[in-house]
């Protein structure tokens, strides 16, 4: 079976990955602040993660990295503790579910979401940006690379652009980090969304968020955390934002991902997804029947989406499953509003993606499945 579907869930999986995972389950038990064995030699995993994550992600301040249960978790997080009350919210088309829905199901706490638009290969104009920030803007939420194309968004200039207002801006990271260079601190970012499981190649369950201190944020869950037991209510001058007993297994499994990465070079990885993506483009693009939407100058990002002529999305990956053993990812990738500016309809699109281990060989025997699969329909 070949898997080219890591924009959702990496597969497989770095071989100390599978060690890490393996190893988590036969030690003592650790969470932060809740066992005496936390206290004994190095530090405990939760915080030795963040550090490395601190490292791929240029964020100095580790201590402002929360861990959820992933990407969904996080934002939310943030949303839900942003007092967004008769506020103005700015986003744009290329955003995930994760993002669009918890901003516009606020039982009517929201004031106005704004959705800027973006262009047919996803990409999303910061001056367009910028003319949608009036005086009541609270926040802006921008996708870094889209789950669908591939677009990346040119955070450090929209970032620039947006702080000159005085407004604080949230970047989806959800599909990038791992697999494109980010750099929190330098770009200026407020706050970064992260999740595990895809290209910083830990275990589904596992994410988190970056927050600034100056962001003002309320957590929207309370609980136990086992670092300060003798408060009950909290005040503006102290909030917990982990609470309940953290995932040990998944945040062991992340470590090692991001380790990895780490020791590989995400510049090194970049250049070698680029050099597959380049191989993909090519032999589609010279494909009649296909659609590519995007193309390999602009969309940067290991992903990327395609229909062909005459065949519905869904009975394309149908085929390349049933009939190659070739797994990809079909309909709206939840999100649904890029694809009324990319021209794919209520129906969406084949998507391929791929990981740093991803073979060549995969790569070649997709290309030629789709061969087939176009020829077949032209010949109709």
């Amino acid at each position: 079976m070949i898997y080219l579907n890591q924009a959702a869930t990496s597969y497989p999986k770095p071989q100390r990955v599978l060690n890490a995972h393996a190893e988590s389950l036969s030690i003592i038990p650790s969470g932060q602040f809740r066992s005496s064995s936390d206290t004994v030699g190095a530090e405990d995993l939760f915080t030795k993660c963040k550090k490395n994550l601190g490292k791929l992600l240029g964020i100095k301040n580790t201590e402002r990295i929360y861990f959820t249960s992933g990407a969904t978790a996080a934002a939310n997080a943030i949303i839900q503790g942003l007092n967004l009350k008769n506020t103005q919210v700015v986003t744009t088309a290329t955003e995930h579910n994760s993002i669009l829905r918890p901003l516009f199901n606020l039982r009517g706490e929201q004031g106005v979401v704004t959705v800027v638009p973006c262009d047919k290969n996803g990409y999303v104009k910061p001056k367009d940006i910028e003319q949608s920030l009036t005086t009541d803007v609270k926040v802006v939420f921008v996708n870094h690379c889209s789950n669908v194309t591939g677009m990346v968004q040119n955070i450090e200039e929209i970032t620039n652009i947006v702080h000159e207002k005085g407004i604080p801006i949230i970047i989806d990271a959800s599909q990038s980090a791992g697999c494109l260079p980010i750099d929190v601190d330098r770009w200026g970012i407020d706050g970064l969304i992260f999740t595990g499981h895809k290209s910083l190649f830990g275990s589904q369950g596992t994410g988190g968020y970056y927050v600034k201190e100056t962001l003002a944020l309320k957590p929207f869950m309370f609980g136990g955390t086992g670092y300060d037991s003798s408060r009950i209510e909290y005040d503006e001058s102290f909030y917990e934002f982990e609470v309940g007993t953290g995932n040990m297994p998944g945040i062991i499994d992340l470590d090692a991902g991001v380790s990895y990465i780490l020791d590989k070079g995400i510049e090194q990885i970049q250049k070698e997804e680029r050099a597959k993506m380049k191989k993909l483009y090519e032999g589609l693009e010279k494909l009649k029947k296909v659609i590519v939407y995007g193309n390999y100058d602009t969309n940067l990002g290991p992903v990327l989406s395609f229909n062909i002529a005459g065949l519905g999305a869904s009975d394309v990956s149908y085929i390349l499953q049933n009939a190659y053993q070739i797994i990809t990812r079909t309909g709206l990738h939840c999100a649904p509003l890029i694809h009324n500016y990319l021209g794919s309809g209520e129906k969406g699109t084949v998507r391929v993606s791929i990981s740093d281990l991803t073979k060549e060989s995969d790569i070649a025997s997709f290309l030629e499945a789709i061969t087939d699969i176009a020829d077949s329909v032209e010949g109709l």
